[in-house]
């Protein structure tokens, strides 16, 4: 008896001991990436893919995977596509749909000038040169279709025509579906070209007709985005439709539209029909976390949608995969979770998961402590913040902490897992983190999320420094040891807060921000986003709203308070906030003689995403913090 006492002591002792481990740069990038592919054709499991990082070969493997909806062992699958109804098989079988790239526009020397074969050249007249991290070589996204056997020739839907689908630089197969007869396709496409391209936002559906060869515009009298076309059981079209800052789903039935979420305070993320046709369901950023959203679709015009909200969490729900029975499959993170997949009873309410594949490594470390608190804004609002805490936290103590500043600048700050800006490694460091929903983000109204338009260092930054104000006043929160961090528009806070921050910070970490308003407009490959932002050009003396932009929300203008130790990261395929904004804040900090490091990646883009690249990206974040704070 003593000796099996022993034994599960011993056990005891070691699940615990084991259990002190903490979540560290080097187990996130271990963790396998889960994707959803679709549910079988019988209907009785999900496919899905796992993709797995390997820093040692600076690459990523993947497999393909089965697991029932009821749950059990994971299956490994050589051919996931024979397993899931492929949608770019047309309805009677007989073509396929799929893309490729065409060469259509002369833009390199050798183009102009044949000779000249080994020449480095572009030539361009217009914009749109260069989009997200790649030159524009005259090279153009197509939709082919063509019959369903090997060897068949392909038929290009858009010959000649300088325009994408998908578009670049994310759109994939979604981009393009079938009509449900066959007899046409359907396709997103922005058919602008050149300097009109770099300005505008206006994405449209197009019809093409397999017998006459004929192209409509279905949504021409939409001038935002429109994408994600979807067709119920019924027949009727759904897509995404964007007139501002939010989407909306829009349904045309019998030749008319109907907007579903037209008087719902919100913004959509994807969506999919029931499979009877009768609602849709939607992923929506509600009060900090992505939920999962209903709206009911009466076909009778007069009649008004409900939206409703189904599930409720502190958690994100990142994507519907389909429906089984009264089931809806679904995939979701929280702050101590990468993305696993789920079912979820539109009934009962009941959640089942249905993968763990990281079970491994998150069963042995221990966890952050989440709250959500709301904090007092200065204009008399409620703002919601959330504070993740070191996974063996203890109030008596004091902590360094972070203010997280978020990009977008209309992003939504809620349960996301990031394998780079991740929460619950900084806390296993032993930070607090406070993550603010400050003006701008959606999930909290359409009015709040557009609040940050033409006023980025007003009411937000007065946001940021109220949730630090207010964490400031805990105990535990060691005062003179805050820092600020964040990327792309969080970047740019960090800028702006440097200059107008009175002490408060101990240090900065800026990836890739905006730093000189002027040459980001001057630089940036994508027009409408400053034009709508900032307020239009620099030059624009007439412009009321962009010149204030200019004069009272630039960093530059601040940069003789600049007294802090800052970090920046940027690379350098970076066309949306290109190099030169880091480039100038580094030059700036370093004729000041303030501590000071740059850190550039010569292959990467707004993101950082080879493994090795990664790995060393978190090294010198800690490593700036040790340093530092």
């Amino acid at each position: 008896m003593k000796y099996i006492f022993f034994i599960t002591a011993f056990i005891l002792s070691s699940a615990s001991i084991m259990a002190q481990e903490v979540m560290t740069p080097e187990k996130l990038w271990e963790l396998g990436r889960v994707s959803a592919l679709g549910i079988s054709k019988d209907g009785k499991s999900v496919v899905y893919r796992v993709t797995t990082p390997s820093i040692a070969e600076n690459d990523f493997s993947s497999k393909n995977y089965t697991v029932g909806l009821q749950g059990g062992e994971q299956k490994e699958v050589e051919n996931h596509k024979e397993l899931i109804k492929d949608k770019n098989v047309s309805p009677d079988g007989e073509y396929i749909l799929y893309h490729e790239e065409v060469k259509v526009n002369k833009a390199l020397g050798e183009d102009y000038y044949p000779e000249m074969e080994d020449s480095e050249v572009y030539i361009y007249d217009a914009l749109d040169y260069r989009h997200w991290d790649t030159y524009n070589e005259g090279k153009f996204n197509h939709v082919f279709y063509r019959e369903n056997k090997e060897g068949a020739e392909g038929i290009d839907i858009m010959k000649d025509e300088p325009h994408h689908s998908p578009q670049k630089p994310f759109g994939g197969d979604e981009d393009y579906i079938w009509s449900p007869d066959g007899k046409k396709i359907l396709y997103v496409s922005k058919k602008l070209t050149g300097t009109e391209y770099a300005n505008s936002t206006n994405t449209d559906i197009y019809e093409y007709d397999l017998n006459s060869r004929q192209t409509r515009n279905l949504t021409d009298d939409y001038p935002g985005y429109d994408k994600y076309p979807a067709f119920s059981s019924k027949g009727d079209l759904a897509w995404l439709q964007m007139g501002r800052d939010g989407f909306d789903i829009i349904v045309r039935h019998n030749g008319e539209d109907k907007n579903l979420t037209a008087n719902w305070d919100g913004t959509v993320n994807s969506f999919k029909w029931s499979p009877d046709g009768s609602k849709i369901y939607f992923v929506a950023p509600v009060g900090g976390t992505v939920q999962l959203m209903e709206v009911n679709f009466p076909g009778n015009r007069k009649a008004t949608p409900e939206v409703k909200e189904v599930a409720k969490g502190d958690f994100d729900i990142t994507g519907i995969v389909g429906f089984s029975g009264n089931k809806v499959i679904l995939t979701r993170t929280d702050f101590n979770h990468a993305a696993e997949i789920y079912s979820l009873d539109l009934k009962t309410k009941k959640w089942e998961q249905l993968t763990n594949v990281n079970a491994s490594i998150y069963d042995n470390i221990s966890k952050s402590k989440v709250e959500k608190r709301w904090v007092p804004t200065t204009d008399g609002k409620e703002m919601l913040v959330w504070v993740i805490f070191p996974p063996d936290f203890d109030a008596s103590k004091k902590y360094p902490t972070l203010l997280y500043l978020q990009g977008g600048p209309q992003g939504a700050l809620s349960q996301f897992y990031s394998f780079r800006w991740n929460f619950q490694v900084m806390a296993a460091q032993g930070y607090i983190v406070v993550a603010p929903n400050r003006r701008g983000m959606p999930g909290h109204g359409v009015a709040w999320n557009e609040d940050i338009s033409k006023d980025w260092g007003g009411q937000a930054m007065d946001d940021y420094l109220s949730a630090i104000d207010a964490l400031s006043e805990e105990p535990y929160v060691d005062n003179s040891r805050i820092g600020a961090v964040g990327a792309s528009f969080g970047g740019y806070s960090a800028f702006y807060l440097a200059g107008i921050h009175e002490n408060r910070f101990k240090t900065f970490i800026s990836h890739a921000g905006l730093f000189n308003l002027q040459s980001m407009y001057g630089t940036t490959e994508e027009l409408f986003f400053v034009n709508w932002d900032i307020g239009g050009p620099y030059w624009d003396t007439e412009n009321k709203e962009a010149q204030h932009s200019y004069a009272s929300f630039n960093p530059i203008t601040n940069v003789s308070k600049w007294d802090t130790p800052m970090l920046i990261i940027q690379g350098e395929k970076d066309f949306r906030v290109p190099v030169g904004q880091s480039q100038e804040a580094f030059q700036v900090l370093q004729q000041k003689g303030i501590k000071s490091r740059f850190i550039l990646f010569p292959e990467e883009n707004h993101w950082i995403l080879k493994p090795q690249n990664a790995m060393v990206w978190q090294r010198e974040f800690f490593r700036w913090l040790e340093e530092t704070l």
